[in-house]
């Protein structure tokens, strides 16, 4: 008897699941992206939103929640409901958070669901604003050094992988670039194009190629092993600093824990759908970014193995954990 009802309450479970995925989504869905508007995980996560919401049938809102360097967001999801209606939009923040914070409000590896990669970049540009008399990589190194005339970059906050990068270039190079956080991208963007407490950023593509075409930035190199082809003029770092190179930013979208497995199979499928849009690869790609929608396996696989590169990063950066 009581194998037939375990039987029996099993063949409704999921007699209940299959009836609520095909029902699902009849409301908005939420893209929770910890950071302010105006940066590259904002720009991409609305770009992503406006695509699915074709084959999903219902809109997708961004909910913009910075604050603590992307952690209040992260934990809003963390502790949403299971429902399939919140997910997190969010990059390389969510793991150096982890490797620089002894303590976080949230575990991510047993409160979140890693859904897919959405995009990977190959590096950042490095740019100074037009007003400072920089034209290359060698005269912003040997210009830094002066400590009464102090050259200051922006970062999207303390522990983001452009304070990691800027910081690593730092101790290659022998450079003294001067580290000033904000509270996301956008606002770090805002004061470089100002140029009175920055001067210095290590930008996405996406976010910053205007500015460079408008003549406000001017790009100095990037971090990536070999020349973009979109911008071949601008030399790597490496050509300076041999074997210098940094990856650039990923953008994923993870679930809470324990949301039902038909809801990320379906959320993932769209997303591979959408991804393989010609007009959605374009704008990424003429953003420095690759479309990659990789499985939920692969894709907690890479979060498990990028985790302990930023721990390493941090030790050979001298960031200590707070």
């Amino acid at each position: 008897m009581n194998s037939l009802m375990f039987v029996f309450f099993l063949a409704i479970s999921v007699f209940s699941i299959n009836i609520f995925a095909q029902q699902y989504p009849v409301r908005p869905l939420r893209f929770v992206v910890p950071f302010p508007p105006g940066g590259s995980p904002d720009a991409n996560a609305r770009a992503l939103g406006r695509h699915l919401q074709f084959g999903l049938k219902q809109s997708v809102i961004i909910d913009n929640r910075s604050g603590a360097d992307g952690i209040i967001g992260s934990d809003f999801v963390a502790k949403a409901q299971p429902d399939g209606y919140t997910f997190l939009f969010s990059g390389q923040a969510f793991l150096t958070n982890a490797a620089l914070h002894s303590k976080l409000p949230y575990d991510i590896k047993k409160d979140f669901a890693p859904l897919t990669q959405v995009v990977v970049s190959d590096g950042y540009v490095l740019v100074v604003n037009s007003s400072l008399r920089i034209n290359n990589l060698g005269e912003l190194i040997e210009q830094s050094k002066f400590p009464q005339k102090p050259i200051r970059y922006g970062s999207p906050g303390i522990g983001s992988s452009q304070q990691l990068a800027a910081e690593l270039f730092n101790v290659s190079s022998g450079a003294f670039l001067m580290h000033v956080p904000y509270r996301g991208l956008g606002p770090a963007i805002t004061a470089l194009l100002a140029g009175d407490e920055v001067q210095v950023g290590l930008i996405p593509l996406t976010i910053v190629a205007p500015h460079m075409s408008s003549g406000r930035l001017r790009a100095i190199a990037i971090t990536a092993g070999e020349r973009w082809k979109s911008w071949p003029d601008i030399p790597t770092v490496a050509e300076t600093l041999p074997g210098f190179k940094f990856a650039g930013g990923w953008h994923g979208l993870f679930a809470p824990a324990n949301t039902p497995q038909p809801i990320l199979t379906l959320i993932h499928s769209e997303v591979q759908r959408a991804l393989a849009a010609p007009e959605l690869m374009e704008y990424f790609r003429i953003g420095g970014y690759e479309p990659i929608g990789s499985s939920p396996s692969q894709f907690r696989d890479y979060v498990n193995s990028d985790l302990d590169r930023w721990i390493e990063l941090a030790r050979v950066a001298k960031i200590s954990p707070k």
